[in-house]
């Protein structure tokens, strides 16, 4: 199956570069270029594509907001792309619906990787921020949790404790190692977690799990 990528992003030599990588996958295919979020959300809605290579910081519409739209109209997974591992843009991101976060500095090969992931709708925090991430959202000073805990009641006491392993930023093989189980077995679990919490990626998951303090 061939991934169809719109690619946001306000640089164009950036751009041209961030295409370049894609093209060269072959199971990748760059359908569209947009140079702001708004463009970004006007193409999403006349290309349909798989996913959208989000940058954050763009002219005329950011992408936090871009993002929002997209996942909101259902148009297409987002992949969240910055030069900023923990900027005030990332929870927010996140929250509007965002399916992964990804660094600019990330080799070629990982956002190839990267896009693949989150269109096989796994969602995806790059490696190096992710326990950076949950930690500055555990620290972090703000309102009480907008989560309902009852959201949880659904979850079987071994699906609880895969959330849990979520919310540490755990991968499958990681959490496999820590609940004893097959990997397999862990990603069926993710899937029934996301399926019972209505929630689109493992990324919402953690921070779901965070804001309970599961």
């Amino acid at each position: 199956m061939t991934v169809r990528v719109v690619v946001a992003e306000d640089q164009s030599a950036v751009r041209a570069g961030l295409v370049l990588i894609l093209g060269s996958a072959p199971d990748i295919e760059v359908v569209g270029e947009a140079e702001d979020g708004e463009r970004a959300v006007e193409l999403a809605r006349e290309l349909r594509p798989d996913l959208v290579l989000m940058d954050v910081q763009m002219p005329r519409m950011d992408g936090v907001t871009a993002t929002r739209l997209v996942v909101a109209e259902g148009l297409a997974d987002v992949l969240v792309l910055t030069t900023f591992d923990l900027d005030e843009y990332v929870f927010g991101a996140l929250r509007a619906g965002a399916s992964g976060f990804l660094l600019k500095n990330a080799e070629a090969r990982e956002l190839i990787e990267a896009v693949r992931t989150v269109a096989r709708g796994e969602g995806l925090i790059a490696p190096a921020v992710t326990r950076r991430l949950i930690a500055e959202f555990a620290t972090e000073s703000r309102p009480a949790p907008r989560a309902d805990p009852s959201v949880l009641e659904p979850l079987t006491p071994r699906e609880r404790e895969v959330l849990s392993a979520l919310g540490s930023g755990l991968s499958n093989a990681e959490i496999a190692v820590r609940l004893d189980m097959a990997e397999a077995t862990v990603k069926t679990h993710v899937s029934k977690v996301l399926g019972k919490l209505g929630l689109r990626s493992r990324v919402q998951a953690a921070v779901l799990a965070q804001e309970l303090g599961v």
